[in-house]
C-alpha cells in the first residue's frame, strides 16, 4: 500500500486535485490522507472545508494557522505560523506517508513544505515550472519545486524549466497536463435553471464572470487598480450580469473585496460569491460570455470552454497560455473596450494546457516507482 498526504490549502487546489482524489480513493492500493489548512478553515473565504467534507473525501488532519489582516507583515506571519504548526504536525506524523502532494504557489503551501524538509519527506510538486511574474507566488512555487521528490508538471516548457531550476537531468519529471482540465469530463454540470435555484443568478442574461486577485509584487498600486476595475465594472453592469468571485487571502485582498461589495450594495447586476464550488463555478464559465480577471483559471481551463479571457494586470505575465487570453492593464478604458469587442465571441483554438487522464498518468508513475522510491 502506498501512503499517499495532500496537502490543500484552498478552494483552488482542491478543485484541481479532484481527479486525482476520486482516482485514488477508489483504488485500494492507495491509503489517501488529506490534510487541511490555510482558508479552508476560514470563515471569511467560505469554510470551504465543507466541500471537501460532503465530497466524502477522509480528512486526516486539520491545521488552522492562518493569521487574520492582509498587510505584508500579516502575511509573513501567517507564513511563520503555518511552518511552525507543520514541523509539529511532520515530526508527529511524518512516518504515515511515502508521499506527500503539494500543489501550486501559495505561500502558506510553500510554508507546509519548508517544515518538511528536515524530515525529508517526499514532496510531489503539481504545476511546477510555470511563471507568474506578476506575483510573490513565483518564488513559493519554484522553492516548492526545489524542496521536492516528484513533478508533475502541465506543458512540455514546464518540464524543461523545472529540470533547468534544479540544475540536473532529472528523471522524475513529468509532463502530464492540467489535472484541472480532467474536472470537465467528469462534472455533472447544473442547467441554468438548477443553477438559479441554487444561486438566484439567472445565466440566461449575458454574464461575464470576475476572478480578480491582488498584485502581490506591485501591491501598494493595489488600490488604483481596484479603483480602475471596480469603475469598468460599474459600467459594463449596465449592460451585462457580473458575477464575481471573491479573491483568495493575499496581501491587500481586502481593497478589493471592500470595493466588490460596495459594488454590489448599488447595482443588482453585480452578483458576489464567495465560493461556488467546482461544478457551480465551472457551470458559471460554461454559461458566461467571457472572463475577466487575472486568475490561473482563466489560463489553463477557459479556453475548453471556448471562452475569451480578459487578463488584467501583471499577476499572470510570463505564464503561458492559449490563443483565448488577452492580455491587458489595470485600465477602465481597454476593459470596457475589449469587453465589447470579444463579448460575443466564441474562441475556436486549442487548450495548450489539456492531456488525456492526469490522473491516471500519476497513479501509475507512483505505481511503476514504489518499489525503487518510497
Amino acid at each position: 500500500m502506498i501512503k499517499v498526504g495532500i496537502l490543500t490549502s484552498s478552494r483552488a487546489d482542491y478543485g484541481i486535485y479532484l481527479p486525482l482524489l476520486k482516482a485514488m480513493l477508489a483504488d485500494k492500493i492507495f491509503d489517501l490522507k488529506i490534510i487541511v489548512f490555510g482558508t479552508h478553515l476560514s470563515k471569511l473565504h467560505g469554510n470551504t472545508i465543507t466541500q471537501i467534507e460532503n465530497d466524502g473525501f477522509p480528512i486526516f488532519a486539520k491545521i488552522e494557522s492562518l493569521i487574520s489582516g492582509d498587510s505584508a507583515h500579516d502575511i509573513a506571519s501567517s507564513y511563520a505560523l503555518t511552518t511552525q504548526k507543520f514541523a509539529d504536525f511532520w515530526n508527529e506524523k511524518q512516518s504515515e506517508f511515502d508521499i506527500v502532494f503539494a500543489l501550486g504557489d501559495r505561500f502558506e503551501m510553500a510554508a507546509a513544505v519548508a517544515a518538511s524538509i528536515p524530515f525529508q519527506i517526499n514532496i510531489a510538486h503539481l504545476h511546477g515550472g510555470e511563471t507568474t511574474l506578476g506575483a510573490i507566488d513565483n518564488i513559493y512555487r519554484h522553492f516548492i519545486s526545489l524542496a521536492s521528490k516528484f513533478h508533475f508538471v502541465s506543458t512540455e516548457a514546464f518540464a524543461l524549466r523545472v529540470k533547468e531550476l534544479l540544475d540536473s537531468e532529472q528523471k522524475l519529471v513529468y509532463n502530464i497536463g492540467s489535472l484541472s482540465l480532467e474536472n470537465l469530463d467528469n462534472i455533472d454540470f447544473l442547467s441554468k435553471e438548477e443553477f438559479n435555484d441554487k444561486w438566484k443568478i439567472d445565466l440566461k442574461l449575458d454574464t461575464i464572470l470576475v476572478t480578480v486577485h491582488p498584485e502581490t509584487i506591485d501591491f501598494e498600486k493595489n488600490k488604483d487598480y481596484s479603483a480602475e476595475i471596480s469603475e469598468a465594472l460599474e459600467q459594463l453592469a449596465t449592460e451585462y450580469q457580473i458575477v464575481i468571485t471573491m479573491p483568495n487571502a493575499d496581501t491587500n485582498g481586502m481593497i478589493f473585496r471592500n470595493s466588490f461589495n460596495k459594488l454590489a450594495e448599488k447595482n443588482t447586476s453585480i452578483k458576489i460569491i464567495e465560493n461556488f464550488g467546482t461544478q457551480s463555478y465551472f457551470t458559471c464559465m460554461k454559461y458566461a460570455k467571457l472572463l475577466i480577471g487575472n486568475t490561473s483559471s482563466g489560463i489553463i481551463e477557459a479556453a475548453s470552454f471556448q471562452k475569451y479571457v480578459l487578463n488584467i494586470g501583471n499577476r499572470q505575465k510570463g505564464r503561458l497560455h492559449s490563443n483565448n487570453v488577452i492580455n491587458l492593464p489595470f485600465e477602465k478604458e481597454a476593459i470596457i473596450l475589449n469587453t465589447k469587442k470579444y463579448i460575443a465571441e466564441k474562441y475556436e483554438g486549442e487548450n495548450i494546457y489539456f492531456q488525456a487522464k492526469p490522473s491516471l498518468k500519476i497513479i501509475n508513475i507512483l505505481k511503476e516507482n514504489y518499489g525503487s522510491i518510497f
